[in-house]
């Protein structure tokens, strides 16, 4: 490998870290080409780490131990990509001291947790914890946005505000 070659690959990988650290979201897509889902994560020792599949917690479709995935950053204050990159999925079992590792990263980030301490337990029990580790290059951020359909969920948008509504607002602030 030239030196030229081994300097890119330390910034695709400074790169990476730096972004996926910052950021509070990746996008990932699975090797079986389901729609990329903003996925929130914590950069551990060398990889994103992701914990899901289980009640109340993220989904992680299409993401198979061993298999590959496409990862996506922002940036976190302008919300536009920074790098994709290809990420080997590794599944972390349960017990093993990187499980371990992994788990208090994210438990420090998980926010609204329905049982609080609790929760590792949980993810034991009824989760994966994924490492998405990095495989060397970043890909070129691709032309157009990308914009896709949003995922089918059982979640509603509100129904519209009630008309007598911004009266009684603006009603409430010449009060004060």
């Amino acid at each position: 490998m030239t030196s030229e070659l081994r300097g890119q690959a330390l910034v695709d990988r400074t790169l990476v870290e730096e972004a996926a650290k910052k950021s509070g979201l990746v996008w990932v897509r699975g090797a079986d080409g389901t729609a990329a889902r903003a996925l929130w994560h914590v950069w551990h020792e060398g990889a994103v780490c992701l914990v899901g599949d289980g009640p109340g917690e993220q989904p992680l479709p299409g993401l198979v131990d061993g298999g590959r995935a496409e990862v996506t950053v922002r940036s976190k204050d302008k919300g536009g990509r920074l790098v994709t990159w290809t990420a080997k999925v590794v599944e972390l079992a349960h017990g093993t001291e990187a499980w371990e590792a992994a788990v208090a990263d994210l438990k420090g980030k998980r926010l609204n947790a329905p049982d609080g301490e609790a929760m590792t337990g949980r993810w034991a029990r009824e989760c994966r914890v994924l490492r998405l580790e990095p495989t060397g290059a970043t890909s070129p951020l691709p032309e157009g946005s990308l914009a896709a359909r949003p995922v089918p969920s059982p979640a509603t948008t509100r129904e519209p505000a009630p008309a007598g509504l911004p009266k009684l607002l603006l009603r409430r602030r010449k009060r004060t």
